[in-house]
């Protein structure tokens, strides 16, 4: 039985699973967060409910990989390193190089952190947290998962902006999308549940967080998505903007007397989306709370949300020519009920019906009527897991 890590490196996080391989059975669970800062927390689970959680200073993310192998051995939770046969990273963005998950190697290891134009927040702390696995287990196999290489299968006509087609020769100016690990799972679970071929099915995932994306998936292949160039395209999230005209980047520039398009950007990333707009939070649940206090900025942003996402659903309902599946999945997807209500109820017309009971869960489960033409499905995500497929696949 071999011991198969995912780890997932956020700008200032690290999440991670560690596997009993192939029979998927989690071992460890954990996650590192507030990385950078001397209030870090390291939290992590295992034996079947044990927990142990610490405050402490995390400077960077060598440290939180250092502190995750130090409690695995004081945990005895593993006795040997060499126990450990796998590590797979989840990395956001591959660009145009990795179409699909790769071996790591010093190569590909400079290959992402290179990339890290597409990606800044992310892939340069994914490299250095894939050095010092490199460092502490040699000889496992690992394999770099990227986020991105879902979405190689767009066609041309749904990944190029109208540019100068040089700018996409020269600099790789397209659309690349992101979530590509849990746009992957949830439609093929969608198809495992429904007992169908994925190849015979056309499926719109919503993947909603913080950060969101809808993806459409038509025969296990995503034919377009709506983050783009970074992840800042797309729907209304959390804090970023979602789709927004160009021009308003030199026009806020003026009246704000912003230098420095970096610190436009910053604003379009951090200090929009629900935010911004409801002037409360960007955790959907502190915004759906003051909606129904009467904070009418707060209903604003709710009812922008389910808009964007509206109008990508029937966007993509075009892209295919029909669906036969809506999946919800992450944050705000897999536990609100009531965003889910509202972003169906909204697209009746294409023949979808609600089951109001149904729909009242935060597990796996149909959520539309038998009679509905269109059947909504709520898959809470599983990226840790698909990533160890990956893994298995290529050791």
């Amino acid at each position: 039985m071999s011991k198969t890590f995912a780890i997932n490196a956020g700008s200032s996080s690290l999440k991670f699973q560690l596997y009993n391989m192939p029979e998927e059975e989690v071992i460890a669970k954990g996650l590192v967060e507030r990385i950078g800062l001397n209030d870090g927390v390291f939290n992590i689970e295992y034996n079947d409910g044990e927990e142990f959680e610490t405050t402490t200073n995390i400077p960077d993310h060598a440290k939180a990989v250092e502190l995750l192998f130090d409690y695995l051995q004081e945990f005895n939770i593993i006795d040997d390193l060499n126990e450990i046969d796998g590590v797979g990273h989840r990395v956001v963005a591959g660009g145009e190089i990795f179409k699909e998950s790769a071996v790591v190697t010093d190569e590909v290891i400079k290959q992402v952190d290179e990339l890290g134009e597409f990606a800044p927040l992310h892939n340069p702390a994914e490299a250095v947290v894939m050095r010092e696995f490199q460092k502490r287990v040699p000889n496992a196999t690992m394999v770099a998962v990227f986020d991105t290489s879902f979405h190689t299968t767009m066609p041309e006509e749904n990944y190029l902006y109208s540019l100068p087609y040089e700018y996409y020769e020269h600099f790789a100016a397209r659309k690349y999308g992101a979530h590509g690990t849990s746009h992957n799972y949830v439609s093929r679970r969608a198809a495992e549940i429904v007992g169908k071929p994925i190849e015979d099915l056309k499926i719109i995932t919503c993947h909603l967080g913080n950060g969101a994306s809808i993806t459409a998936v038509d025969g296990g292949k995503s034919v377009d998505t709506s983050m783009g160039f970074t992840p800042l395209a797309g729907v209304t999230m959390g804090t970023r903007t979602g789709d927004i005209d160009a021009s308003l980047i030199p026009y806020l520039m003026e009246k704000l007397d912003i230098k420095d398009v970096k610190d436009m950007i910053t604003i379009f990333n951090k200090k929009s989306g629900l935010l911004g707009i409801s002037g409360v939070s960007s955790d959907m649940r502190d915004v759906e709370e003051a909606a129904d206090e009467g904070n009418k900025r707060a209903q604003l942003a709710l009812d922008i949300f389910v808009n964007r996402v509206q109008k990508y659903i029937g966007q993509y309902i075009a892209v295919m020519n029909g669906v036969d599946i809506i999946v919800f999945t992450a944050g705000i997807g897999e536990n609100s009920a009531r965003e889910r209500r509202a972003i169906l109820e909204g697209i009746s017309w294409f023949g979808i019906e609600l089951d109001e009971e149904r729909n009242d869960t935060r597990k796996e489960a149909i959520i539309t009527t038998d009679e509905s033409k269109i059947m909504a499905i709520n898959i809470p995500t599983n990226e840790e897991v698909e990533i160890a497929r990956e893994v298995e696949r290529l050791k």
